[in-house]
């Protein structure tokens, strides 16, 4: 990938000369699509990001969000989905380890991750190898690194053949006081370089990021994959406490994409201000470097730090004693952004100019048209059988069984509920935290499928008795180019902004992955969502206590589109009817007042694969349940906003419902049996049936 001449014209009339080729290499990548957001900011402005709890919004390297006044969270999510297709082991730990130093440069210590992961086809073996090697990254370094991995999603559709998407949430914790931001402070601060040398893995990285997969991917863009270590990182992160504690960082930002160039020119850029770097300070680990590959290399475990001249001393000896690289290798300063290199000067250009001058895309948005009704004749026992094998509704305990998930003893509900809960004692609450999407809603219908996605990821919240509080995407697409691509994406992100403003839930931040395309053709549209609420109250498991009679509560979508049933056995629909505005609020609210009764004794939502894979996931070996509804359309629609609630006490359900609807499904029982009625037909399955149709993953890759 080289700079567009159109851009190239834009430089050199800012310039007023041709651009060096350290320059050209550096507005390159910053001026790309995974930097600069080209063909996505112009749809961004549909997100609402305040709200009083809301401290800093998008634009840092994490939003921060106050739990009380002196007790502040961080969320951030980022996709490193190329790379984890040219090296799934590497490329998947290292969007590990940058979404934990975005975490350390806002002032939090991590202490959760969420994995959201899509590949192709389960039944092909490449598929399975990516899956293998994703998620053997991601468990190497997350626990390595002690941050537990808690909650998240993994999903199958042929479209990600060609380019699997790796989204990556952290959630950090910090006081009131420990907060710092990528806004440089004052000129004549130190820039001082900590973590591991600088070599040449990773170079191109961003624009590598915004470009199609060639079929040679796997071998052709391998130097742009970088390489992680978790021990350093782990070193990093206790360091940066250090440096906290002592109030030595002024500002910070983390060596993410396009590097030193891209971190360092972001945050004075931010501040107003300039800076003069000498490239020859870098500390490096290859020889005979060049001057664009030392400020483009992506290197992991590194960070840049703003420092007062008299701290400078004292944060390297904190390097030291951390066993951590350290240079100074220059100073904030008012004017252009500079870098020396040999004693020559490589870079003098104005720093805003190069973190936001990049022109945005104007494209063309084309609709997909909705689908029609053509519902198949099917077998009962036949389709609900497909529909709980179904890699996408099947048990992911393969994949979160390889994550330490309990390290760092604040794990209070682990992973396999609907959300992940937190022990938070400083604000003396508990967070809950979801995240994921489903590319089967997004590929039926991008606007509703995307108002389904941020529906059912706050009904997982509510769900386990927590209130929404935030949240942030991961905006997934193919080629923007493309007329009928983007118009998928901008539904996604219409859907998003619509039922996230409908909750009051506001969209701090996030993070957009274009160009997602292979010989596979465009993946689906996918808005991953990762989203926290607290939760004070009781909070209920999914697995029957066998003590109350079974419930539905929310509002029907009559329609099957988008759904696994006819993934599984053909045929088309519409895409479910949601709720609006103040209802789907009320559904919500709604829901976690269910969840915290004191009547309530099990609650699950309703999401992939319906009502179906709901109460099979709630069935155990002692407790199973007799339910009846009066056709398949009900047993297999996949509205989110509805949960399966086991209750004691009708009467107390009923007035906690309000006007949002109810439907008696039927009781528990001491069999052990799902057993479902729809119509005059009956199926039966016992729990040792059923775990084996959910264990598809674990029985093929084990």
């Amino acid at each position: 990938m080289t700079l567009p001449d159109a851009d190239r014209d834009l430089v050199v009339a800012e310039l007023g000369r041709d651009p060096t080729p350290a320059e050209e290499m550096l507005f390159e990548n910053l001026w790309s699509e995974h930097c600069a957001y080209r063909s996505s900011r112009p749809l961004l402005s549909a997100f609402d990001s305040e709200g009083d709890q809301v401290v800093i919004g998008p634009g840092d390297d994490a939003a921060v969000v106050s739990l009380d006044e002196d007790t502040y969270i961080t969320l951030g999510i980022e996709s490193h989905n190329h790379p984890s297709y040219v090296d799934p082991y590497d490329g998947a730990a290292t969007g590990v380890g940058g979404i934990v130093r975005d975490t350390l440069s806002m002032g939090a210590y991590p202490i959760a991750l969420a994995d959201s992961l899509y590949f192709g086809d389960f039944g092909q073996e490449h598929s399975r190898y990516l899956l293998d090697g994703v998620v053997e990254g991601i468990a190497d370094y997350g626990n390595a690194i002690g941050v537990p991995t808690v909650t998240g999603a993994t999903s199958f559709h042929e479209k990600y053949e060609g380019n699997p998407l790796v989204n990556v949430a952290c959630v950090g914790l910090l006081s009131a006081d420990r907060l710092v931001t990528a806004v440089a402070q004052e000129a004549g601060n130190k820039l001082v370089l900590v973590g591991s040398s600088t070599g040449r893995d990773g170079l191109g990285g961003a624009s590598f990021a915004s470009e199609d997969l060639a079929e040679d991917a796997e071998t052709e863009d391998r130097p742009a994959v970088q390489v992680g270590d978790p021990y350093t990182e782990k070193l990093l992160i206790e360091c940066n406490e250090a440096l906290l504690d002592e109030e030595l960082v002024e500002s910070a930002r983390d060596l993410g994409a396009a590097g030193l160039g891209g971190a360092s020119s972001e945050l004075v850029a931010k501040g107003g201000y300039g800076a003069h770097i000498d490239l020859n300070a870098v500390h490096q680990r290859e020889p005979n470097m060049t001057a664009f590959e030392i400020l483009l290399s992506e290197s992991q475990e590194r960070m840049c730090y703003e420092v007062t001249p008299e701290n400078v001393e004292r944060v390297q000896e904190l390097a030291d004693r951390f066993d951590l690289g350290s240079a100074v290798i220059g100073d904030v300063a008012e004017g252009n952004y500079v870098c020396t290199f040999d004693g020559e000067t490589v870079v003098d250009v104005p720093p805003m100019f190069l973190a936001e001058g990049a022109p945005m895309n104007d494209l063309d948005a084309v609709e997909p048209e909705p689908a029609e009704r053509d519902l198949p004749e099917i077998d009962l026992a036949t389709a609900l059988e497909a529909v709980v094998a179904d890699p996408n509704t099947a048990s992911k305990e393969w994949v979160y069984r390889q994550y330490d998930h309990e390290v760092g003893l604040r794990t209070a509900r682990r992973p396999g509920d609907d959300a992940a809960l937190l022990d938070i004692p400083e604000a003396e609450t508990k967070l809950a935290f979801t995240a994921g999407a489903d590319p089967n809603w997004t590929n039926a219908a991008p606007y509703e499928g995307a108002r389904a996605v941020a529906f059912e990821n706050a009904t997982n919240l509510a769900a386990k008795g927590a209130k929404p509080l935030a949240t942030v995407d991961c905006l997934n697409g193919g080629n923007p180019e493309k007329p009928d691509v983007y118009g998928g994406f901008k539904g996604i992100v219409d859907g998003l902004a619509d039922m996230c403003s409908a909750l009051s839930v506001p969209v701090v931040g996030g993070n957009v992955s274009l160009y997602n395309d292979s010989v596979s053709g465009p993946i689906p549209p996918t808005p991953t969502l990762a989203m926290v609420g607290t939760a004070d109250g009781n909070s209920p498991g999914m697995s029957l206590s066998g003590e109350g009679d079974l419930f539905l509560v929310g509002y029907p979508g009559d329609a099957l589109g988008g759904s696994t049933l006819l993934n599984q056995v053909g045929g088309s629909d519409a895409f479910p009817t949601l709720p609006d505005g103040e209802d789907a609020a009320a559904v919500i609210e709604t829901i976690r007042a269910v969840a915290t009764d004191d009547s309530t004794r099990a609650v699950h939502d309703v999401s992939h694969g319906g009502i179906a894979v709901t109460l099979a996931e709630m069935v155990t070996d002692d407790v199973g349940v007799d339910v009846a509804v009066e056709n398949f359309v009900q047993l297999f629609d996949e509205t989110p906003g509805r949960v399966v609630v086991e209750s004691t006490d009708v009467d107390a359900l009923v007035s906690l419902a309000g006007g949002v609807p109810i439907y008696e499904l039927g009781t528990t029982t001491d069999s052990g049996y799902l057993g479902v009625t729809v119509d005059d037909d009956y199926v039966a399955f016992d729990a040792p049936k059923i775990a084996d149709l959910r264990d598809v993953l674990a029985r093929e890759l084990d």
